[in-house]
């Protein structure tokens, strides 16, 4: 039987500063929302549109981003989606899908400049010749091992 699969990776910037509460038991949860926006083509001209997601975070990790999360602020979520339910006053039934996520990265300030990425950091180590392992360069077209497979 095959398993089903709710993952989800977003890229944006909060929409507003991120709320920090506590469960009667102490738990933490930090909860904020993200614009992602996207470019389509309309006609001859492309145009911008935003899609806005609600992000919780559960735990320390929230705690420890907390004062960081203000509007305007770049960041990378990975979690999965889950549906809320409820009942209106007037008896409608509502739902809206919410982001609980695994991972927060902190990624750029306000004005858009970068502060961090999804990257490991290799693409921006400096080359030089006492490193072992990184060459200046092209890479080479051929080598003199035979490799096997």
């Amino acid at each position: 039987m095959a398993s089903d699969i709710n993952k989800v990776i977003l890229l944006g910037r909060l929409t507003r500063d991120a709320e920090l509460s506590y469960t009667q038991s102490g738990y933490s949860l930090l909860k904020f929302s993200i614009a992602v926006n996207r470019n389509r083509k309309q006609d001859d001209r492309w145009i911008e549109e935003a899609s806005f997601f609600d992000v919780t975070v559960f735990g320390r990790q929230g705690e420890a981003i907390a004062n960081y999360m203000t509007k305007g602020k770049q960041v990378g979520v990975e979690g999965q989606l889950r549906q809320d339910r409820w009942e209106s006053q007037d008896g409608t039934r509502r739902s809206k899908i919410v982001i609980d996520a695994n991972y927060v990265q902190l990624l750029g300030s306000r004005g858009g400049d970068t502060g961090g990425s999804w990257t490991s950091g290799l693409d921006s180590a400096p080359q030089s010749d006492s490193q072992p392992g990184i060459q200046k360069g092209p890479p080479p077209t051929s080598f003199e091992d035979d490799i096997p497979f």
